[in-house]
């Protein structure tokens, strides 16, 4: 499916999960280490808590578009927060794969149209277009 690109930007990699990440324009720097659990030091991020603040923003900024959109539904509360939770491990077939796990608080808001909203955001939103077909992604609203 072709994609209208509105936005492009790239990073740089060196030494793989152990060394750095860095957005071209330089916003972005951080000490890349795998985590202990992984047999690393820990002492800098991963690409799983990298992918898991990607993934929570973009959700969140995909529950406010589709909010908006619909100007007769509800009004997403500035205290709503999307917590997204990654894991990594191996994979039966070989290989690695990783779990996505989504907890959506919106406050003040019912359960059916909080849980209406995130249905419609998940259709919407690029990651979870990404990650369809490929990880379970799992959604909680709380």
């Amino acid at each position: 499916m072709p994609v209208d690109v509105k936005y492009t930007t790239s990073a740089t990699a060196t030494g793989g999960r152990d060394g750095r990440a860095r957005t071209q324009d330089g916003s972005l720097d951080v000490k890349l280490a795998p985590p202990k659990e992984m047999g690393g030091s820990g002492d800098g991020n991963n690409p799983e808590q990298l992918f898991a603040a990607g993934y929570s923003a973009c959700f969140l900024g995909a529950i406010k578009a589709v909010a908006n959109a619909d100007k007769s539904g509800p009004k997403v509360p500035q205290d709503a927060t999307v917590t997204a939770t990654v894991g990594i491990g191996p994979r039966s077939e070989g290989g690695f794969g990783i779990t996505a796990a989504l907890e959506i608080s919106l406050p003040g808001l019912d359960k059916a149209s909080a849980e209406a909203l995130v249905q419609k955001a998940h259709q919407v939103c690029p990651y979870s277009n990404a990650t369809r077909n490929n990880v379970d992604v799992k959604l909680t609203v709380v």
